[in-house]
C-alpha cells in the first residue's frame, strides 16, 4: 500500500475521528500540522451542521474544508462552495409522521441552526450535542430558511424504528442511517461522494489520491470514490464491505494510525 501519492484526506467524525466522548485527539491535531506541511488537504465530512463541525475544529477550521449535512453544504475558508437543500414537496408528509410517532425526534437542519419539535422536551439534551445552535418549534411552518436536512433521532435503534415510516420516501429523498440512532433524509443529490467529487475536479486531484475514511452507510458514497478507503473497525458491515482497507477502531486512533503511516511514506 504505497501512501506517498495521496494528496486529499476526508474522514467522518463521529464514530470516525471523533471517539465516544465526541472529542478530537491532540494527536490529530498534531498531525495536521504535518498534513499541511505536505501540501495534503484535510476534509472534515460529516452529517452533522457546519458550525457543529467547526466547533470540533474550532484551532484549524480556517485551514479545512468541511462537507456538512451529509454533503448538503460545503465550505472552505468562509466560501460556499456547493450547497442542496431538500425540496419541499413532501414536508408536511413527514412531519405527520414524525408527530404521531412519539418515540422520534427530528432536527430540521438549516445552515444557522437545528430545530427542534416541542414534543421532544426530553430529549434536547441530546440532540443539542450535535445541533449546538437550535431553537424549539411547534410547525416547520416556523422555519424560513431553506432546510438542508431532516435528522431523526431514536433512543435505540433507527434502522429498526424509524427506517421503515419513511422508506416510501426514497424516490424523492436520499434517505440514510447515519448512525445507530440516527436516520439523515436529505436532497438526492446532497451525499459525501457527490460533495467529494467536486472537490476533485476542483483541485485535479484523482481517487488513486484521495484517501477515505468512515464507519456509517452515508459514508458509502465517499468510501466509493477513493482507492485508499478505510472503514473504522467499530464501522457497520455494509461500510466493511465497501471499503479497500480497514483500520483499527475510533477509540483506538484508527484515523491517527493511518495518518501516521501516511506522513511517514512521505519522508
Amino acid at each position: 500500500m504505497d501512501l506517498s501519492q495521496v494528496k486529499l484526506v476526508v474522514s467522518d467524525m463521529d464514530g470516525t475521528l471523533l471517539n465516544s466522548n465526541h472529542e478530537v485527539s491532540n494527536l490529530f491535531l498534531e498531525q495536521f500540522k504535518n498534513l499541511k506541511q505536505n501540501n495534503i488537504k484535510f476534509v472534515a465530512a460529516s452529517g452533522r451542521p457546519y458550525y457543529s463541525i467547526i466547533d470540533k475544529l474550532e484551532t484549524i477550521k480556517n485551514e479545512i474544508i468541511v462537507v456538512a449535512e451529509n454533503g448538503g453544504l460545503v465550505i472552505e475558508n468562509d466560501k460556499q462552495l456547493l450547497s442542496t437543500p431538500i425540496n419541499t414537496n413532501n414536508l408536511y408528509a413527514i412531519e405527520q409522521i414524525i408527530d404521531t410517532n412519539n418515540h422520534i425526534h427530528p432536527v430540521f437542519c438549516t445552515k444557522s441552526k437545528g430545530y427542534f419539535k416541542s414534543n421532544s422536551f426530553g430529549y434536547i439534551s441530546v440532540l443539542s450535542e450535535y445541533y449546538p445552535t437550535f431553537k424549539v418549534i411547534d410547525s416547520v411552518d416556523e422555519i424560513e430558511e431553506d432546510i438542508m436536512k431532516i435528522a431523526i433521532y431514536h433512543s435505540e435503534d433507527s434502522e429498526k424504528h424509524i427506517y421503515p415510516l419513511v422508506k416510501h420516501f426514497e424516490n424523492n429523498y436520499a434517505i440514510k442511517i447515519s448512525g445507530k440512532n440516527w436516520l439523515d433524509i436529505s436532497d438526492n443529490l446532497a451525499n459525501k461522494g457527490h460533495a467529494i467529487k467536486m472537490l476533485q475536479e476542483k483541485y485535479n486531484i484523482s481517487e488513486n489520491e484521495t484517501m477515505a475514511f468512515g464507519d456509517y452507510n452515508n459514508d458509502l458514497e465517499m468510501l466509493k470514490i477513493a482507492n485508499f478507503s478505510f472503514a473504522m473497525q467499530n464501522a457497520h458491515e455494509n461500510v466493511k464491505q465497501v471499503a479497500n482497507y480497514e483500520t483499527k477502531s475510533n477509540d483506538e486512533f484508527g484515523v491517527e494510525y493511518i495518518i501516521d503511516k501516511l506522513l511517514k511514506s512521505k519522508i
